[in-house]
């Protein structure tokens, strides 16, 4: 959660503000707030607008497709009420939100992004070739669609997709479960200490991924940066001692100077489909600097 308030309003910037949930599953009561400073920038958007007409000129800009854009884009229902907000001319129900501090969660759109990909690294499935898939980031990053991005990838010999052929210079930083050339394992199998229940005879996750998942389900993520998740992920997988031959290699590829950011400017996306539907988060308002 993070303190945001009407002095935190930046005269040259855009705000969309959601509303908290004012009934039990009645996401129609919630408004999406767009503030609109009286200088606003529409040059240094991160929200890709649905419609070009007039972007970049305040006076013909449809702040209701602003508005429609948001709701689009964070996967929040169509049918939520639209209010503009000016600078100056703020209702006092929107004020009210800001004061909120408790209840008050700060987002960026467009900004950091996490990837996470869970696969199998088989001869006889699918590949996922490695020149293909950087092809691709790089053409994200020409196209400046994002500022820094995070991938997390689960496979057997998945760092042979990046081994000598990852760029470090498109603020990229990836992590594998595994080398290029080993199996990455799995966790909470059979005869596996704790087991999974009796009915189960599988395991019932990747090792390399529990391990990351656990890690941000128990620490604060304001707290934690991405390096020391690294090397505790590292660690814990390399040393799978119910298996004869140990874990996998935690192998990182890329941009390494994100590893000093801290998780939840990546991870707290996780949480963005819930705000429809859990009863906890819809009490919150969410704010998004545009």
């Amino acid at each position: 959660m993070t303190t945001f308030g009407v002095n935190d309003l930046d005269s040259r910037a855009t705000f969309a503000v959601l509303s908290p949930n004012t009934g039990v599953g009645k996401n129609e009561e919630r408004v999406l707030y767009v503030w609109v400073g009286r200088s606003a920038d529409r040059s240094k958007c991160q929200l890709k607008l649905g419609s070009g007409k007039g972007s970049d000129d305040l006076e013909e800009l449809d702040w209701n497709h602003v508005g429609f854009d948001v709701l689009i884009q964070m996967g929040l229902p169509k049918g939520i009420n639209i209010k503009i907000v000016k600078e100056d001319e703020e209702p006092a129900e929107f004020l009210a939100m800001l004061k909120m501090e408790k209840q008050l969660v700060v987002l960026t759109l467009g900004s950091q992004i996490i990837v996470y990909q869970s696969g199998e690294g088989m001869p006889n499935m699918l590949f996922l070739y490695g020149m293909d898939f950087i092809e691709v980031l790089k053409k994200k990053h020409a196209a400046g669609t994002y500022r820094k991005m995070v991938i997390y990838v689960e496979a057997c010999e998945s760092g042979s997709i990046f081994e000598g052929i990852m760029p470090k210079d498109m603020n990229i930083y990836v992590t594998t479960a595994s080398n290029a050339q080993e199996n990455s394992l799995g966790t909470y199998c059979p005869e596996m200490e704790p087991p999974p229940p009796p009915e189960y005879i599988t395991c019932l996750g990747d090792l390399y991924s529990v391990a990351w998942m656990e890690d941000s389900q128990g620490h604060n993520l304001k707290r934690e940066t991405i390096k020391q998740q690294y090397e505790m992920v590292k660690e814990r997988t390399a040393n799978a001692n119910d298996f004869v031959n140990g874990g996998s290699h935690v192998m990182e590829y890329g941009s390494r100077s994100i590893r000093a950011e801290k998780l939840y400017l990546y991870q707290k996306v996780l949480i963005l489909p819930l705000l429809t539907s859990h009863p906890t988060i819809t009490n919150y308002t969410w704010l998004w600097k545009l």
